[in-house]
Protein backbone atom coordinates (compact mmCIF):
# COMPACT_ATOMS: atom_id res chain seq x y z
CA UNK A 1 0.00 0.00 0.00
CA UNK A 2 1.34 3.42 -0.93
CA UNK A 3 1.06 6.52 1.24
CA UNK A 4 -1.49 7.96 -1.21
CA UNK A 5 -3.56 4.76 -1.11
CA UNK A 6 -3.46 4.99 2.69
CA UNK A 7 -4.59 8.65 2.61
CA UNK A 8 -7.33 7.81 0.10
CA UNK A 9 -8.65 4.95 2.25
CA UNK A 10 -8.62 7.08 5.39
CA UNK A 11 -10.57 9.80 3.53
CA UNK A 12 -13.43 7.33 3.01
CA UNK A 13 -14.18 7.22 6.74
CA UNK A 14 -14.47 3.42 6.63
CA UNK A 15 -13.30 1.62 9.78
CA UNK A 16 -9.78 0.23 9.88
CA UNK A 17 -10.16 -3.46 10.62
CA UNK A 18 -7.52 -4.92 12.91
CA UNK A 19 -4.70 -6.65 11.02
CA UNK A 20 -5.95 -5.44 7.61
CA UNK A 21 -3.58 -3.96 5.02
CA UNK A 22 -4.46 -0.45 6.22
CA UNK A 23 -3.81 -1.45 9.84
CA UNK A 24 -0.45 -2.90 8.86
CA UNK A 25 0.32 0.38 7.07
CA UNK A 26 -0.36 2.14 10.40
CA UNK A 27 2.47 0.11 11.89
CA UNK A 28 4.84 0.80 9.01
CA UNK A 29 4.17 4.55 9.11
CA UNK A 30 4.50 4.55 12.90
CA UNK A 31 8.02 3.15 12.68
CA UNK A 32 9.04 5.87 10.23
CA UNK A 33 7.39 8.55 12.41
CA UNK A 34 9.22 7.25 15.49
CA UNK A 35 12.54 7.44 13.64
CA UNK A 36 11.97 10.98 12.35
CA UNK A 37 10.53 12.35 15.60
CA UNK A 38 13.49 10.85 17.50
CA UNK A 39 15.74 12.90 15.21
CA UNK A 40 13.59 16.02 15.65
CA UNK A 41 13.50 15.66 19.43
CA UNK A 42 16.99 14.29 20.04
CA UNK A 43 19.09 17.39 19.38
CA UNK A 44 18.98 21.01 18.30
CA UNK A 45 18.13 21.73 14.65
CA UNK A 46 18.19 25.03 12.83
CA UNK A 47 14.81 26.14 11.47
CA UNK A 48 15.94 25.05 8.01
CA UNK A 49 16.94 21.57 9.23
CA UNK A 50 13.68 21.25 11.14
CA UNK A 51 11.71 22.21 8.02
CA UNK A 52 13.41 19.41 6.06
CA UNK A 53 12.59 16.90 8.81
CA UNK A 54 8.94 18.02 8.90
CA UNK A 55 8.63 17.48 5.16
CA UNK A 56 10.04 13.97 5.61
CA UNK A 57 7.66 13.32 8.53
CA UNK A 58 4.55 14.60 6.74
CA UNK A 59 5.55 13.21 3.35
CA UNK A 60 4.57 16.42 1.59
CA UNK A 61 5.57 20.04 1.16
CA UNK A 62 5.42 22.17 4.32
CA UNK A 63 5.39 25.97 4.02
CA UNK A 64 8.69 27.55 5.09
CA UNK A 65 6.70 29.90 7.36
CA UNK A 66 5.64 26.98 9.62
CA UNK A 67 7.27 27.09 13.06
CA UNK A 68 7.68 24.21 15.49
CA UNK A 69 9.36 24.01 18.88
CA UNK A 70 10.26 20.39 19.72
CA UNK A 71 9.59 18.04 21.28
CA UNK A 72 6.87 16.94 18.89
CA UNK A 73 5.25 13.52 18.61
CA UNK A 74 3.08 11.78 16.05
CA UNK A 75 2.34 8.11 15.50
CA UNK A 76 1.87 8.53 11.74
CA UNK A 77 2.67 11.94 10.28
CA UNK A 78 1.60 11.18 6.75
CA UNK A 79 -1.97 12.49 7.07
CA UNK A 80 -1.27 16.04 8.32
CA UNK A 81 -1.57 19.17 6.17
CA UNK A 82 -0.31 22.49 7.53
CA UNK A 83 -0.88 25.96 6.07
CA UNK A 84 1.25 29.12 6.03
CA UNK A 85 2.31 30.85 9.26
CA UNK A 86 1.25 28.02 11.57
CA UNK A 87 3.11 27.71 14.88
CA UNK A 88 3.21 24.50 16.94
CA UNK A 89 4.62 24.85 20.44
CA UNK A 90 6.50 22.30 22.57
CA UNK A 91 5.14 18.94 23.59
CA UNK A 92 2.32 18.52 21.05
CA UNK A 93 1.03 15.08 20.11
CA UNK A 94 -0.75 14.50 16.79
CA UNK A 95 -2.55 11.21 16.15
CA UNK A 96 -3.15 12.00 12.51
CA UNK A 97 -4.11 8.74 10.83
CA UNK A 98 -7.67 10.05 10.40
CA UNK A 99 -6.41 13.33 8.94
CA UNK A 100 -5.40 16.66 10.46
CA UNK A 101 -5.63 19.93 8.57
CA UNK A 102 -4.31 23.11 10.20
CA UNK A 103 -5.11 26.24 8.22
CA UNK A 104 -2.96 29.35 7.90
CA UNK A 105 -2.15 31.44 10.93
CA UNK A 106 -3.20 28.85 13.53
CA UNK A 107 -1.32 28.77 16.85
CA UNK A 108 -1.07 25.45 18.67
CA UNK A 109 -0.09 25.77 22.36
CA UNK A 110 2.12 23.62 24.57
CA UNK A 111 1.13 19.96 24.99
CA UNK A 112 -1.91 20.06 22.70
CA UNK A 113 -3.28 16.66 21.67
CA UNK A 114 -5.06 16.19 18.33
CA UNK A 115 -6.58 12.67 18.33
CA UNK A 116 -8.31 11.33 15.20
CA UNK A 117 -8.75 7.66 16.23
CA UNK A 118 -11.05 5.64 18.47
CA UNK A 119 -11.23 1.91 19.02
CA UNK A 120 -14.50 0.10 18.36
CA UNK A 121 -16.62 -0.17 21.53
CA UNK A 122 -17.61 -3.77 20.71
CA UNK A 123 -15.05 -5.94 22.56
CA UNK A 124 -15.12 -8.46 19.69
CA UNK A 125 -14.01 -5.66 17.33
CA UNK A 126 -11.76 -3.76 19.73
CA UNK A 127 -8.74 -4.14 17.41
CA UNK A 128 -10.62 -2.17 14.76
CA UNK A 129 -10.41 1.62 14.67
CA UNK A 130 -12.88 4.32 13.85
CA UNK A 131 -11.54 7.64 12.66
CA UNK A 132 -12.56 11.11 11.59
CA UNK A 133 -10.51 14.13 10.54
CA UNK A 134 -9.75 17.20 12.63
CA UNK A 135 -9.80 20.59 10.91
CA UNK A 136 -8.28 23.63 12.61
CA UNK A 137 -9.43 26.82 10.84
CA UNK A 138 -7.55 30.00 9.96
CA UNK A 139 -6.09 32.07 12.80
CA UNK A 140 -7.29 29.66 15.48
CA UNK A 141 -5.52 29.72 18.85
CA UNK A 142 -5.48 26.46 20.80
CA UNK A 143 -4.34 26.93 24.40
CA UNK A 144 -1.90 24.74 26.30
CA UNK A 145 -2.93 21.22 27.26
CA UNK A 146 -6.12 21.25 25.17
CA UNK A 147 -7.33 18.06 23.52
CA UNK A 148 -9.24 18.04 20.23
CA UNK A 149 -11.06 14.79 19.47
CA UNK A 150 -11.81 13.06 16.18
CA UNK A 151 -14.24 14.63 13.76
CA UNK A 152 -14.00 18.13 15.25
CA UNK A 153 -13.74 21.31 13.18
CA UNK A 154 -12.55 24.49 14.91
CA UNK A 155 -13.96 27.48 13.00
CA UNK A 156 -11.80 30.34 11.73
CA UNK A 157 -10.70 32.85 14.35
CA UNK A 158 -11.76 30.76 17.35
CA UNK A 159 -9.94 30.19 20.64
CA UNK A 160 -9.80 26.92 22.58
CA UNK A 161 -9.00 27.67 26.23
CA UNK A 162 -6.12 25.94 27.96
CA UNK A 163 -7.00 22.47 29.21
CA UNK A 164 -10.24 22.19 27.22
CA UNK A 165 -11.43 18.90 25.78
CA UNK A 166 -13.21 19.63 22.51
CA UNK A 167 -15.69 16.94 21.49
CA UNK A 168 -17.89 18.96 19.10
CA UNK A 169 -17.41 21.49 16.31
CA UNK A 170 -16.62 25.07 17.34
CA UNK A 171 -18.23 27.90 15.35
CA UNK A 172 -16.03 30.63 13.87
CA UNK A 173 -14.92 33.49 16.16
CA UNK A 174 -15.90 31.68 19.35
CA UNK A 175 -14.09 31.02 22.64
CA UNK A 176 -14.65 27.55 24.11
CA UNK A 177 -13.37 26.02 27.33
CA UNK A 178 -13.97 23.30 29.88
CA UNK A 179 -14.44 19.54 29.89
CA UNK A 180 -16.26 18.94 27.65
CA UNK A 181 -15.68 22.30 25.99
CA UNK A 182 -18.61 24.69 25.89
CA UNK A 183 -19.04 28.11 24.29
CA UNK A 184 -17.78 30.83 26.65
CA UNK A 185 -18.30 33.82 24.38
CA UNK A 186 -18.29 35.11 20.82
CA UNK A 187 -15.33 37.12 19.53
CA UNK A 188 -16.16 40.51 18.04
CA UNK A 189 -13.98 40.13 14.93
CA UNK A 190 -13.12 43.44 13.31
Amino acid sequence: MTIQEFRDYMATGKPVVGFSDVHMMFHQLSQEALRITAEINGKYHTPEELHTLLEQLFGREVPKSVGLFPPFHTDCGKNTVIGENVFINMGCKFQDQGGITIDEGALIGHNVVLATLNHDLDPAKRQSMLHAPIHIGKNVWIGANATILSGVTIGDGSVVAAGAVVTKDVPANTVVGGIPAKVLKKIDAK
